[in-house]
């Protein structure tokens, strides 16, 4: 059995492959750098892999400096769940932390927070609805993006 190809060719072909198709791949090294979103206050930045424009669920990278926090207890509008790929993160009002390997679920409606990263932490965070029902602190109205709750 060979070793999948990495050469010019298969990267070619696997991307002909993908439009062909409703699936979505991307590699770590075809991130575009001018579409991480930054939080400079907060010491993390955010990078949307994926969005649901009909019901705001979204799969986005954290990526979090030493230091990096969420200063305030918040709830969300829908599910939340995180993986750790890289760090250690903490929710320092329950003592939660997360290093890699570790999956976290906050369910909706539940107040959690405030947050800190003890060291350059990378997390994957998933939301199955809308994130917020009203404009936290630490998002501006251009982070915020279409995920507050729509009032029926």
């Amino acid at each position: 059995m060979t070793a999948p190809s990495s050469s010019p060719d298969a990267s070619l072909q696997a991307n002909q492959a993908m439009a062909k198709s409703l699936e979505l791949l991307i590699r770590r090294e075809d991130l575009d750098p001018a579409k991480w979103i930054d939080y400079p206050e907060y010491g993390f930045r955010q990078y949307f892999l994926w969005k649901n424009p009909a019901t705001s669920a979204s799969i986005a990278l954290l990526e979090y400096q030493k230091g990096g926090r969420i200063p305030v207890k918040h709830s969300h509008a829908s599910n939340q769940f995180m993986y750790c790929l890289e760090g250690d993160y903490e929710y320092v009002d329950v003592g939660l932390r997360l290093k890699p390997g570790s999956f976290y679920m906050n369910p909706k409606d539940n107040p959690h927070g405030p947050t800190i990263a003890h060291e350059k932490s990378l997390l994957i965070e998933i939301y199955d609805g809308p994130h917020y029902y009203e404009k936290p602190v630490f998002h501006t109205d251009e982070t915020i993006g279409d995920f507050i709750a729509k009032k029926s």
